[in-house]
């Protein structure tokens, strides 16, 4: 088995876990992109009164909205990321090699190139998955809503309310096709695809983050100490916080425009595109319209991230214990 199926399946396998923990967080967060209602009571209540509301409102169910597509394109995103990302890294390690047998470098990758690998990886995995992940916003911003029923006598008139049947992914896909055709599944990609300097400064800070606490391991008393699980989690968490301040207006921007259109009129409520949006939000919504639901995404992406680095190192780890394990015994088979 290659490096590179090694750590794309790791990364599955951490995306998914990950995911899990942090699913309720994320379909409260979409939703605090989306609303634009000023007027909303909940607008500025905390995350977890939004939750409760969620659960009160409209069911458990709610949270986990849109659950089975979104680990779907979990599983998806963080495979086909971490295996271009193995394949480029790798590429990009033979050149730095390369460069110091010509005396140019010290044999290892640089930030730009550590930079470059991970946006690369990020604009693959972006044009492969994003109509996974338009139809997970569509359900995660679906508020339960009840459909009236007129039933009339001859003396007068009485308004029954049914549920309304359940918006599963069948339903959100159809919905996307006849509101944009088949080009609405790639709605949001372009701040998507520059979005992709999210997941680069995360790994560029990740791995210098990394290297430099290895470095400093190899010159202190315990130099045959490992890095543990906690300080890859630590080490995560930390690199996911630095991108997420930094790129987090385009999820909000992304968010908008992968979420139902509204259609009443309003021109606030309507866009065009990215460029469309961000000038309305900025000039209806101010700065801060950019960073809504931040506190949340913080506490969600962060999370998310540090149990999927830790994951991932671990089930690289045991893959390859397993695989030179297997290895030694065929071996010793062979000898005996």
């Amino acid at each position: 088995m290659s490096d590179a199926l090694i750590n794309g399946l790791a990364g599955a396998g951490g995306g998914i876990i990950a995911q899990l923990l942090t699913y309720p967080l994320q379909t409260v967060n979409t939703r605090q992109q989306t609303d634009r209602d000023q007027k909303r009571k909940d607008q500025h209540s905390s995350t977890l009164d939004q939750m409760y509301q969620v659960v009160k409102q409209e069911g458990w169910t709610r949270l986990y909205g849109g659950l089975t597509p979104s680990l779907v394109g979990t599983a998806a995103s963080q495979g086909v990321y971490y295996y271009f990302y193995q394949i480029f890294r790798s590429k990009a390690e033979i050149t730095a090699l390369e460069r110091r047998k010509r005396g140019l470098g010290d044999g290892t990758v640089g930030m730009f190139s550590s930079l470059m690998v991970a946006a690369l990886s990020g604009c693959v995995n972006v044009l492969l998955t994003n109509p996974i992940w338009v139809v997970v916003t569509r359900m995660q911003t679906h508020r339960k809503k009840s459909q009236q029923t007129h039933s009339i006598s001859s003396d007068d008139q009485v308004i029954v309310e049914v549920e309304a049947p359940p918006f599963g992914t069948n339903l959100a896909i159809q919905e996307l096709y006849e509101e944009s055709g088949l080009w609405g599944f790639w709605k949001g990609v372009l701040p998507t695809l520059i979005m992709v300097s999210n997941p680069s400064l995360q790994f560029m800070l990740y791995e210098t983050l990394l290297k430099k606490l290895k470095q400093k391991r190899a010159l202190s008393k315990n130099a045959n100490k490992g890095v543990t699980a906690l300080e890859i989690f630590l080490l995560g968490a930390l690199a996911k916080l630095g991108a997420t301040v930094v790129t987090y207006p385009l999820l909000v921007v992304k968010a908008r425009l992968q979420a139902k259109q509204v259609i009443d009129g309003d021109k606030k409520r309507q866009y065009k595109g990215t460029a469309d949006a961000i000038m309305k939000m900025i000039r209806y919504e101010g700065i801060t319209g950019c960073y809504r639901g931040m506190s949340t995404k913080i506490v969600q992406s962060v999370l998310a991230a540090a149990v999927l680095f830790m994951i991932k190192e671990e089930l690289v780890n045991g893959a390859r214990w397993l695989l030179t394990k297997d290895a030694m015994n065929r071996a010793r088979s062979k000898a005996s």
